[in-house]
């Protein structure tokens, strides 16, 4: 062999060594080309999110039930968290942001792809340190799927406020990983996974529609078919301990700036849009709450103003990197009379038992705010802002609703017939900590 044909040889080995080491991309993959200060701000914002549901959310439904339900609430946040985020890696993550590759129910794959990711990265397969989710080429996939999995917590998790002092946590598991898998993976995929709510133009930067209606509407008709608990509406139901709901919402606060900026997954000027747009409309909506609170109870609690701030957080979740921070005021200045009116004088009127209002905040806090992006989206601030339209709002929010209505009924009525859902009178009466689970927060 000649010094030339030598040389050719040696240079082409290793290109072609490198094409076969390459690895072999699914449909949702691409090459990772990491961006290090990307990669670290949505390491963070994963920390961020996690502690909206632990602690956060765990103490702030925690310290609004009554002393003997306590250590019941709690255990619910860390059980679905444990729930959800293990069925999210088995399955759930390839449903919302898999591809499907193939015929699928008899369905074309592009037919298929409109609703459901498939079932092709099931136990995370083809997933590895070099691969990335196509959106986002820049981070490393398995980030990308632990940033995503802290929303597939969160999100059931909130449901349990709606029928908090009253479920088995037996069933309460099972409800959790059933929704987990056929409420909330298959709306996550449709919003954010290349469905057909992201492609006909829905905005929903930070879970507008995925998380907050979703969970609430849910909730409603969990409520609904559990019933109310023993005593409501005849007894007082007061919260055991608000210090810990002050706790536990400063921490959810906290974390939502993971949740909203790190949505942006990059630190970039949407980021920074974000976090201010997160901040001003929680201000703005605890400030609103708080006023009508005072006219109506001549009062003002801290349990009113704090349920404010979460008010705005929620509204401002669909909109926060698609609006300016005048039109982030707007929207949390609206959040707090509307939350307020739905989550005291709605429930009151048409007598269900919401106990810690998931629905009355998130689900009306989550409609509101996803309607008000149309109305205040900015091509300025975000150019995936032109071309928003409260009808295109609208038509995913409604189909979001149908979805989680009818899927959480459906398995409200296995989960019936199967673990049961409704503890006893007695077990109801005594307390779910003694009850459930042989404990208490004090001995």
């Amino acid at each position: 062999m000649s010094e030339a044909a030598s040389a050719v040889e040696a240079a082409v080995a290793p290109e072609a060594e490198a094409e076969a080491e390459a690895p072999v991309l699914l449909g949702h993959q691409a090459a990772l080309e990491l961006d290090g200060a990307a990669s670290a701000f949505v390491f963070l914002s994963t920390a961020l999110v996690l502690m909206m549901t632990l602690p956060g959310l765990a103490l702030f439904y925690g310290g609004m039930v009554r002393k003997k339900n306590v250590i019941a609430t709690v255990t619910q946040s860390v059980a679905v968290s444990c729930v959800a985020g293990l069925l999210w890696l088995v399955v759930g993550y390839s449903i919302a942001f898999g591809k499907v590759s193939a015929p699928l129910f008899g369905q074309s794959a592009d037919f298929m792809n409109q609703f459901i990711g498939g079932f092709d990265v099931v136990m995370l397969k083809g997933v590895t340190s070099s691969t990335a989710f196509s959106a986002a080429p820049y981070l490393p996939e398995m980030l990308w799927i632990a940033y995503q999995m802290t929303f597939a917590i969160i999100t059931p998790a909130l449901i349990t406020g709606a029928f908090a002092e009253r479920i088995k946590l037996s069933g309460l598991l099972l409800f959790m990983a059933l929704w987990s898998v056929f409420v909330y993976a298959p709306i996550c995929h449709q919003v954010w996974g290349g469905g057909y709510l992201g492609t006909m133009g829905v905005l929903d930067f930070a879970g507008g529609a995925v998380v907050h209606v979703n969970s609430g509407v849910a909730g409603l008709v969990a409520a609904l078919f559990l019933g109310r608990r023993k005593g409501y509406g005849t007894e007082e139901m007061p919260p055991n301990n608000l210090v810990f709901v002050m706790i536990g919402a400063s921490l959810l606060f906290v974390g939502w700036i993971g949740f909203n900026a790190g949505s942006a997954w990059t630190p970039d000027g949407i980021a920074a849009a974000a976090l201010l747009n997160t901040l001003v409309a929680a201000f703005a909506s605890g400030v609103t709450w708080k006023i009508v609170e005072w006219i109506v109870r001549r009062k003002p609690s801290l349990l009113g103003i704090l349920s404010g701030i979460v008010s705005g957080l929620v509204a401002i979740t669909p909109a926060a990197g698609f609006v300016n921070p005048m039109g982030a005021l707007f929207i949390g200045l609206i959040a707090g009379p509307v939350c307020y009116f739905s989550a005291v004088w709605v429930k009151k009127i048409l007598g269900y038992d919401d106990s810690l209002d998931a629905f009355g905040i998130h689900g009306a806090g989550g409609f509101l705010g996803a309607v008000l992006t149309a109305v205040f989206a900015d091509a300025s601030i975000n150019s995936l802002a032109e071309g928003a339209t409260v009808g295109k709002q609208l038509a995913g929010l409604g189909f979001t609703i149908v979805w989680s209505a009818v899927g959480t009924l459906i398995i409200l009525v296995i989960c019936k017939f199967t673990t049961g859902l409704r503890v006893s009178e007695a077990d109801e009466e005594a307390g779910l900590d003694s009850s459930q689970h042989d404990e208490a927060l004090h001995h």
